[in-house]
């Protein structure tokens, strides 16, 4: 007989997990994954990546707004507690959690065994944005763990881990393709070798904790005043979400792709910007411009955005 995983998560990195397990030939009988969210321009409610993979190949799946059945919310309460009787009289062997974005109660955890596919190297970068905080702060590698769940952030005990290069072009969104296609290879591996009884766990170190804060997106300013290796480093973590920005006279404008070069100039001066690029002076050297979008426009090659946007006399900010 399969092994039967419950599969709880919300996003693309999650549904790429989900859909590792199911092509291995994992039974699935239950998915996990937050309620619908108004987005796109039209705010219309849309399915999370996972839901819509569940749907499409017949899995059940469960939205509750919470897991918590302490909740003060009686809603939240109510759903939880339907949402904890239906897993303990679900037939299940384990839970697997990928970016759900919900909290796991002792209660969940107390069930059936739960594994996390997590996005770092850890100890480091625990938390919930592990990828962008990697490259916003110059790691050379990262990874996937995949650990046991317990009550505490990410702090459980791991039963694989496999390291990646971050490479110096790599942004959020292309290190968060690599490393959900090597979550996904990895969480199967994981099971065949519970399955077969090898799967052995290991403590966390207890050395090199980090915390990888949720992104907001007022960080995502850039200051010009800061480093151009520190701004490159920026402009590619916040990539694809929130997106990079800097004022330009009273326009936010938001960058793309930059690379730091050599340059000199009052931080924000603009020393270059005609067909062979726009060039930026920063606190430390300088910053070549390559992508750039004004509000309500498309992303533009800096030599088409000049066109449009001429930047002489102007300053970033």
């Amino acid at each position: 007989m399969p092994m039967k995983v419950v599969f709880a998560g919300t996003p693309e990195f999650a549904a790429v997990a989900l859909r590792a397990l199911h092509e291995a030939g994992f039974e699935i009988p239950l998915v996990l994954t937050q309620p619908d969210r108004p987005a796109g321009r039209g705010m219309q409610l849309q399915a999370s990546a996972v839901k819509q993979y569940a749907l499409a190949h017949g899995m059940p799946v469960a939205q509750p707004l919470s897991l918590r059945m302490d909740s003060k919310d009686p809603d939240r309460a109510a759903q939880a507690r339907a949402a904890h009787e239906q897993l303990q009289s679900l037939d299940y062997d384990v839970m697997v959690v990928a970016a759900y974005g919900l909290i796991l109660p002792r209660s969940t955890l107390d069930i059936r065994p739960c594994i996390n596919i997590h996005g770092s190297l850890l100890p480091r970068w625990r938390g919930a944005a592990p990828i962008h905080r990697a490259i916003e702060a110059g790691d050379l590698e990262t990874g996937i763990t995949i650990m046991e769940m317990e009550e505490g952030l990410d702090t459980g005990p791991m039963l694989a881990i496999e390291r990646l290069p971050i490479t110096a072009d790599d942004t959020t969104g292309s290190l968060h393709d690599k490393l959900a296609a090597l979550g996904g290879r990895m969480i199967v591996a994981a099971l065949r070798q519970w399955e077969a009884g090898g799967l052995q766990a290991t403590p966390q170190p207890a050395e090199g904790v980090t915390y990888a804060a949720k992104i907001s997106k007022e960080e995502a300013r850039l200051d010009p005043g800061l480093p151009a290796e520190v701004l490159g480093r920026k402009i590619r973590a916040f990539n694809p979400f929130p997106g990079a920005n800097a004022l330009v006279g009273d326009v936010s404008v938001k960058i793309w792709h930059a690379e730091p070069v050599a340059g000199s100039g009052e931080p924000g001066q603009v020393l270059q910007a005609d067909a062979g690029g726009i060039m930026v002076a920063c606190g430390e050297g300088a910053l070549r411009l390559n992508e750039l979008q004004k509000p309500g426009g498309k992303r533009l090659k800096a030599e088409e955005f000049v066109k449009s946007f001429p930047l002489a006399g102007l300053r970033f900010s």
